[in-house]
This record gives structure tokens, sequence and C-alpha cells, in this order.
């Protein structure tokens, strides 16, 4: 049987099983309360994930801006009298 949940006082009573199954078997989900609180994954994992995303300077850098209609309203509000 694949264990991919863990409740939260079993994780931390089996810290190193935790860590040794998220490495062996993948992601492992760890539940408070019944609802899914954390995800415990290898570092190698983690490192797979972070490369795949761009940081945000990366992001703007490729964005198409050429295509964006950048008009400022000519409304300046209203007068109010304080």
């Amino acid at each position: 049987m694949k264990r991919d949940s863990w409740q939260l006082q079993h994780a931390k009573a089996q810290l190193s099983k935790l860590i040794e199954t998220s490495a062996t078997r993948g992601p492992q989900t760890v539940t408070r309360h019944g609802r899914p609180a954390a995800v415990v994954l290898s570092a190698e994992a983690y490192r797979r994930i972070r490369r795949r995303q761009p940081d945000f300077k990366s992001f703007l850098a490729r964005a198409p801006l050429h295509t964006l209609e950048l008009a400022r309203s000519r409304d300046k509000g209203r007068k109010l009298e304080l």
C-alpha cells in the first residue's frame, strides 16, 4: 500500500520516516484535523519545481508589452471642500 498522507501527530512522531518516504515515493501530504496542511518533498523534487518557475524579472522581460494599450484617463476627479 502506497502511503502518501500522514496525520500531523504521526508525521511528528516519525519525521525521519516521513522524509525518507518523500525521497523514495514522492510528495507526502501532512494533514491537520483531516485537512491537508503541508506537503513534504524531497530536496531534488523541490529543486526541479523551483527551476521551472522563472523569477518575476525574467517574466517581465519576456512579456509582450508592445501589445498593451496604455492610456491614462484625463479625469482629475471631483473637487472637495475641506
